[in-house]
Formats: structure tokens, C-alpha cells, sequence
């Protein structure tokens, strides 16, 4: 019997009448969104393509490392040029999407000129990303006895994935694409549990240890040589809003952490309060006011008594 002849058994599932119902779930959202003037026709960013975008400039920051086996000191110019090559026009075409959904009053004309000017200036911001890049990991690897090299650190440590995808989002949201940055930084997100907002100024020499649990919110500035540990939260205290109850957007809202200053694991530091440099920020602290330069905050224990028991056999 040939394959002509074989028999496919009925699908086990009458999936047509939720394929109506999607459907029409989709066409009442869309319905909704038109009324509010919030939904074009056009295409839509995808996060799909933006993550495999960011991990080839990702290669091109770091061909020998985060590079295929085969980049070698002899041809990594060869393979940073054909990297961006490939990933800076499929860039662009994710920038086009978020301007003509963004912006659908804004003529052809008008979209190609704000994409090339977005792109053309990322990818010349990028020798500085790199700058800051090794200034993050030499950070790390300075202030982690755990590290053994500097390549461990770039390889292994979750924050250098978070942090390599914020500052070219940061770049790409300053320069007026804050949707692909926002996807960008939730990418990142979903890989390591590290939540930054593109919005966040990040300075040079920034370490977060461990990570996981690690937020920072849209507004925060961050100081030169800042070190954060697992589970810190850089957040708001308050949302402000407007004459008619809605949140009002882009307000300065979160913390400005000054230079050389260390946060330890769990501590919360909410609304725009300063910390002032150089300070120690304990473990656990809910902080909700600013710091001078130089303070210690730490939570305050009870006193722990430990009693000797009876050694185990």
C-alpha cells in the first residue's frame, strides 16, 4: 500500500468551534483597541526575532567568546562585520514595525529616516557598549573570590547576559525605539530573572551578584561602581495621577543610587530617594527615605541565643 493509500484517523478534538471563538475574542479586542485609537493594521515586533537579533550583536561584542568555536584573533573581523551585517537591517525592520504601529500618522518617508537615524546610531554607540561591558565584568570579577578569570565571569554570570541586554536597550530607548527596548529588556528578563527596565542610567563598573530576584525599575539612576546582591528591589513608593484618576507616565519615580555604593541581598528601596555614595545598604532593609554619603543601614535582630546539644553519633 503506498503512502497515497494510507488512512489518517479523525482528529481526536472538534477544535472548530474554538478556532470561531478565538476569532471572535481576537476581533473584540481589536475592536476595543481601535475605539481607543490604540490598534493598527500593521506588523508588530517580535520577541522572537529580537532575541536571536541581540544574541548576534551580542557575538559581534564578544566574537571570541560569545562567538562561534571557529572565530580565531585572524578572521573575528571578518565575522563582526558579516554579524552586523545580518542582524543591523533585521534591527531595523523591528524598529520599522514599532514606528508605523507607534506612529501610524508618520508617512514612509518619514519611518525609513527615523529608523536609519535610530540604527546607524546604535551601531556607532556600540564600541562605547563594549567599553562598558568589560568595565561590568572586571567588576564582577574583582568582587566575586568565586571568579577564577574574567572569560568565567562573561560565559557564566546571568548578570552579564541582563546587563549586555539593558545597556543596548537603554541605547535603543533614548534613541526612540522604547518598545524593541522593552522587549529587549524582558528577553532578558525571561533568561535570568533579572528585571531592568531600558529606562534605568546604569553607570560603568556595575556588578549584581547572584541576580535572580533583581529589580529596577524605569526612573532609577545608577552611580559608577554599584554593587548589588540577589533579590534587591529599586522601586517606587507611589504613583502620581492625573485630573481624570490615569497614572501618569515617565515621572521620576525611583531611586538615584550613587557611586561605589553596595546593596545586599533582599533590601527594597522605594520612591525617588538618594543614596548617598560610598554607603553599605543591609540585607532585608525597607528603606523608603534618602541616605547622607557613607551610612551604614542595617537591620536591626533580636538577640539569637544558641544553646550545645548532644553531638550527633
Amino acid at each position: 500500500m503506498g503512502r497515497a493509500d494510507v488512512e489518517l484517523p479523525e482528529p481526536p478534538y472538534a477544535v472548530d468551534d474554538v478556532v470561531a471563538g478565538l476569532r471572535h475574542a481576537r476581533e473584540d479586542w481589536r475592536d476595543r483597541r481601535r475605539a481607543q485609537g490604540e490598534y493598527g493594521e500593521v506588523g508588530f515586533p517580535s520577541r522572537h526575532a529580537l532575541g536571536r537579533i541581540i544574541d548576534v550583536l551580542g557575538s559581534a561584542l564578544f566574537p571570541r567568546r560569545l562567538g562561534p568555536s571557529e572565530v580565531t584573533a585572524a578572521n573575528e573581523d571578518i565575522f563582526v562585520s558579516a554579524s552586523l551585517q545580518s542582524a543591523l537591517p533585521l534591527l531595523a525592520a523591528q524598529v520599522r514595525m514599532e514606528l508605523h504601529y507607534t506612529h501610524p500618522e508618520h508617512c514612509q518617508v518619514t519611518v525609513e529616516t527615523r529608523v536609519e537615524r535610530i540604527v546607524t546610531a546604535l551601531a556607532a554607540r556600540l564600541p562605547e557598549i563594549r567599553r562598558l561591558l568589560d568595565s561590568d565584568v572586571e567588576a564582577a570579577f574583582d568582587g566575586d573570590p568565586a571568579a577564577r578569570c574574567v572569560d568565567e565571569v562573561l560565559l557564566c554570570y546571568p548578570f552579564v547576559t541582563a546587563v549586555l541586554h539593558h545597556r543596548i536597550a537603554h541605547e535603543l530607548y533614548n534613541l526612540g525605539a522604547p518598545l524593541v527596548a522593552r522587549i529587549i529588556a524582558e528577553i532578558a528578563h525571561s533568561r535570568t530573572g533579572i528585571d531592568i527596565h531600558p529606562g534605568a542610567q546604569i553607570g560603568e563598573s556595575f556588578f549584581i551578584d547572584h541576580g535572580t530576584g533583581v529589580v529596577i525599575g524605569q526612573t532609577a539612576i545608577i552611580g559608577k561602581r554599584v554593587r548589588i546582591y540577589q533579590a534587591v528591589t529599586l522601586g517606587a513608593k507611589s504613583f502620581s495621577t492625573d485630573e481624570e484618576g490615569r497614572l501618569v507616565k515617565d515621572e521620576p519615580r525611583h531611586p538615584i543610587i550613587e557611586d561605589n555604593v553596595t546593596i545586599y541581598a533582599g533590601a527594597t528601596i522605594l520612591g525617588r530617594v538618594t543614596i548617598g555614595r560610598c554607603s553599605v545598604i543591609g540585607g532585608n532593609v525597607w528603606l523608603t527615605r534618602s541616605v547622607p554619603p557613607g551610612s551604614q543601614v542595617r537591620q536591626i535582630q533580636p538577640s539569637v541565643t544558641v544553646e550545645a546539644g548532644d553531638p550527633c553519633d
